[in-house]
């Protein structure tokens, strides 16, 4: 019988990166990530990117490019205004095609209902709708009143993976769940923990819970590169993030080399 680890030398994990701009995406791509899930606004858990952001996206990024579909912060039960929405936007991502005729390849989003299990009718209309797109169920998930109830009716909708921290802040808190879920899911439906994965805890999170692909942000703090500064404001409000070339390559390196 093959060990697992050789198992691992044999299948290659996967690692999306999860990018707030063009230039995270771009980094991502060079740092040797096989996927990057494009979003705004990380600081408020990300939003759906700008159309011009995800055009440029897959126009100059040659790996998988999945969009997140998000029409606000907070919880993740929706009006029926605000499906609307979530429709439109998973309509454009499917019609976007750039002059090289690359294609957005998936959507990442999550509905639940007021009880908290997971809204299998209005997932499975979006399952459809953005087909033959495929879906990542977020991590709504990690709202969700039940884990392995949750887990399959996420099924049930068709979506091709959950992200999940585990139902725990950080992925590393939630390990042990992490584990279960992807022993129940029997090879169902990828699950693909995320939140507060690094390089520093990646491989025990493989070792643990046996998920073939990750998700991270590895994000950096870059400095502003202004000359005036206005002193009645923080200067550091001119800082933002970015991912990090380093941390990305660092993390794939730990499971992968």
């Amino acid at each position: 019988m093959i060990s697992f680890f050789k198992l691992i030398l044999i299948m290659k994990i996967k690692i999306e990166v999860c990018a707030a701009t063009v230039q995270s995406a771009l980094t991502a791509q060079l740092a040797g990530a096989h996927r990057v899930e494009l979003c705004s606004s990380l600081e408020l858990g990300g939003i759906t990117p700008s159309a011009s952001t995800i055009e440029k996206t897959r126009e100059i990024l040659d790996i998988e490019v999945y969009v997140l579909i998000r029409p606000r912060p907070g919880d993740f039960l929706y009006s029926s205004l605000e499906l609307d929405v979530i429709k439109r936007d998973i309509l454009f991502c499917k019609n976007v095609k750039t002059i090289n005729g690359k294609k957005i390849d998936g959507v990442v989003l999550g509905i639940l209902q007021k009880d908290g299990q997971v809204d299998v009718e209005r997932t499975k209309e979006l399952v459809d709708l953005a087909a033959p797109m495929k879906v990542t169920f977020h991590r709504a998930f990690d709202r969700a009143v039940d884990p392995f109830l949750s887990l399959e009716q996420v099924i049930e909708t068709g979506a091709s993976r959950i992200l999940t921290s585990g139902q725990f802040s950080d992925a590393f808190k939630g390990k042990l769940l992490l584990k279960e879920l992807v022993e129940k899911a029997a090879g169902r439906i990828s699950i693909m923990p995320g939140a507060g994965v690094n390089s520093q805890n990646i491989l025990e999170l493989l070792k643990i819970t046996r998920a073939r692909e990750f998700h991270l942000s590895g994000k950096g703090n870059i400095k502003s590169k202004m000359t005036f500064k206005n002193p009645n404001f923080d200067f550091s409000e001119n800082d933002f993030s970015e991912t990090d070339l380093k941390k990305i390559m660092s993390a794939k390196k730990m499971v992968n080399d």
